[in-house]
């Protein structure tokens, strides 16, 4: 057998976990296409490891927030347009968090947020389903990282 390059490697332990995930997300009444974002965000980060995990989720979570804040302020006032003076209320709070090195990954707050649109506000559901997402992104990532090794190791 001939030896498996890193990315072949990351690509097939992540279709195999991201179609377990796209299976059982279904099955426990979770978001599945927001496990995806939160595995998204996991890759996107750039980071590995536990700190690609506090990358992924503090931001996902900030954006959870304002999300659910500026649907709220929305409902409660909407002499202000709704949502559009909210949202761009929100929007600078969430560019201007990421001078915090928590948050300093502006798009995976970002993705919180829209996902928390998208959502209809289910943030309940939401969390846990970005959150097992970006746990999903560390598993793919570790998992490429193993069957490189045992591959390699068994083809050298």
């Amino acid at each position: 057998m001939k030896k498996m390059s890193s990315l072949c490697a990351l690509a097939l332990a992540t279709a195999v976990l991201c179609g377990l995930w796209s299976y059982l997300s279904g099955r426990m009444g979770l978001f599945g296409w927001a496990g995806f974002a939160g595995c998204t965000t996991y890759f996107a980060s750039g980071k590995h490891g536990i700190m690609g995990l506090k990358k992924t989720i503090l931001p996902n979570m900030a954006g959870v927030l304002c999300g659910m804040v500026t649907m709220l302020l929305g409902s409660a006032v909407p002499a202000f347009g709704e949502w559009g003076i909210w949202c761009a209320l929100l929007t600078f709070v969430m560019c201007i968090i990421a001078r915090f090195e928590l948050f300093d990954f502006c798009p995976g707050t970002f993705m919180g947020c829209f996902c928390t649109f998208a959502a209809g506000g289910e943030w309940k559901t939401l969390i846990i389903s970005l959150i097992l997402g970006a746990f999903l992104g560390l598993a793919c990532d570790c998992g490429g990282v193993w069957l490189y090794n045992w591959n390699n190791k068994n083809n050298g």
